[in-house]
């Protein structure tokens, strides 16, 4: 945690905590993180190779890579990585869709009819004062990089920190790379149980820890070396009603505790794309497709060597002593001798066809993109589309992604909102509320959640014209001023826009 942070720099001895001051206890937390991190080691030959082949731009798995560095030397096939950015975007535009607000506060059903009324226009109020916060942050971009690990790992984490006050924003964000954290599910089963290592020079060591006491070997190891970096290990284990959090300085003379303390939200939100039974990290749409990934890569390899023979040649010619094949240059205009009554030198006819790698390939590239639902998340190709082709077009996408988009809401959605609105309590930007599904509700609003008050609404309006084809009897039956507000409430129509009801006038 940055130690710019009110939260961080709050961090007190209260209540329980994941480990004392002295090296014991530091001990005792390094050797739990590396026994995760022996049993994490399993998955990650299985990362780095999806990330060279999907994702080759983002940052190395097993080891740090070098900024400026070539990282697409053995891509010879852009399907996948095109594919994984298409999805990648899909899922931000879908699930938190940047400048628009994704969510909202609603009065919980504990409330009466009364009572809702008058939380309604405070309740938005809020929700737009925590969606500022998002729109003002670097949200957007640290939530697409997260997004892109989640399609390629199928693990991703967010680091959700507290920004210092005087910043645009009260929210600061950091997609943390995957081959840093180390994860264990908590009690309830979700990825809350989180280690993460990384590596800070003095000065960054001095700004996120400014309360450290680290040994004087390394202050002196610094002031000689103002490059040199040192290991750090921050862990957030559940503990109680909150979560327990320590920074232990990783080094083999002296592992010293740089920061102590309890957060009541986790700062790590982990999520995943598909979890397997008895497995703690997640499985991606890109592992799913990784052989035809693989095949196509090979076949395009291949199909480029072929092209190469099939532009330059494979010439034979007879050893009679005139013709030297080591002086011959294939340029327009080149005179080759040879001897007489010699065959000279004479093409091979190359052995592949360009027509069955090229079908091959087609078909390798249609499951890529299949397995990563380009072609049903994908763009529109058509000009215009009919108001009943949007609506089966976001079913659809609600059928691909309904277990999917259950898993991000709850390991991703609402631990972000919550924490969201723990920090603005906090800081006292919004009232002390507390979001229980009771009296005070979370409601999801971006496009994927909103295809189901779609369909909902639609048969609202179905019912509604067939009891207008029944008669005048049939149309008594209607409450038009409770029918136009359910709709306002299916269609998250502000408060303020709906009257009150004559009841609660009088």
């Amino acid at each position: 945690m940055s130690a710019a942070s009110p939260e961080t720099l709050a961090l007190a001895a209260r209540g329980e905590q994941l480990l004392g001051d002295d090296e014991d206890d530091a001990s005792i937390l390094l050797r739990r993180y590396h026994k995760a991190k022996e049993r994490r080691a399993v998955w990650e030959s299985h990362w780095q190779e999806c990330y060279d082949f999907a994702l080759p731009l983002r940052d190395a798995i097993l080891h740090q890579g070098i900024p400026g560095e070539k990282k697409a030397d053995r891509l010879f096939d852009g399907t996948a990585p095109d594919a994984v950015d298409q999805l990648a975007a899909s899922l931000l535009s879908e699930l938190t869709p940047p400048w628009a607000q994704w969510f909202g506060l609603t009065a919980g059903e504990q409330l009466s009819e009364a009572e809702r009324e008058r939380a309604a226009p405070a309740l938005e109020r809020i929700g737009a004062v925590l969606q500022s916060h998002f729109d003002r942050s670097n949200f957007a971009v640290e939530m697409h990089q997260c997004y892109l690990d989640v399609v390629t790992g199928g693990t991703a984490s967010l680091l959700f920190e507290e920004a210092p006050p005087g910043e645009a924003s009260a929210f600061r964000f950091t997609a943390v790379p995957l081959g840093q954290v180390v994860m264990e599910e908590g009690p309830e089963g979700r990825p809350d149980v989180t280690f993460r290592r990384s590596e800070l020079t003095w000065a960054g060591l001095a700004s996120r820890f400014p309360g450290a006491h680290p040994p004087e070997e390394m202050v002196k190891a610094a002031a000689e070396d103002p490059d040199l970096r040192f290991g750090v290990v921050e862990a957030v284990v559940p503990a109680g009603h909150g979560y327990a959090y320590a920074a232990v300085l990783e080094n083999d003379d002296d592992n010293a505790v740089l920061a102590s303390g309890r957060f009541e939200m986790t700062p790590f939100i982990n999520f995943r794309w598909l979890k397997a039974p008895g497995e703690v990290y997640g499985r991606s749409p890109v592992m799913k497709a990784l052989p035809d990934i693989k095949t196509a890569n090979k076949v395009v390899e291949l199909v480029l060597k072929n092209a190469t023979i099939a532009v330059t040649g494979i010439w034979q010619a007879d050893d009679d002593g005139v013709l030297n094949p080591a002086n011959i240059k294939l340029v327009p205009g080149t005179i080759i001798p040879k001897a007489v009554g010699s065959a000279g030198l004479q093409p091979l006819t190359a052995p592949g066809r360009f027509d069955t790698s090229q079908l091959v390939l087609d078909d390798l590239r249609s499951r890529i993109r299949h397995a990563l639902m380009v072609d049903r998340l994908g763009q529109v190709e058509a000009p215009k589309m009919t108001a009943t082709e949007v609506l089966e077009r976001s079913s659809q996408m609600v059928r691909l992604l309904g277990a999917t988009y259950g898993r991000l809401q709850s390991e991703l959605l609402t631990p972000l909102v919550m924490r969201a609105v723990h920090i603005l309590r906090r800081r006292g930007e919004i009232p002390d509320l507390v979001v229980d599904g009771r009296s005070v509700d979370l409601q999801y609003r971006s496009p994927l959640a909103q295809t189901q008050a779609q369909r909902d609404a639609r048969n609202m309006l179905t019912w509604l014209s067939a009891l207008g084809q029944l008669g005048p009897e049939a149309v008594a039956t209607i409450d038009p001023a409770a029918a136009a507000r359910w709709l306002g409430r299916t269609f998250n129509v502000p408060g303020a826009l709906m009257r009150p009801e004559a009841s609660k006038l009088s």
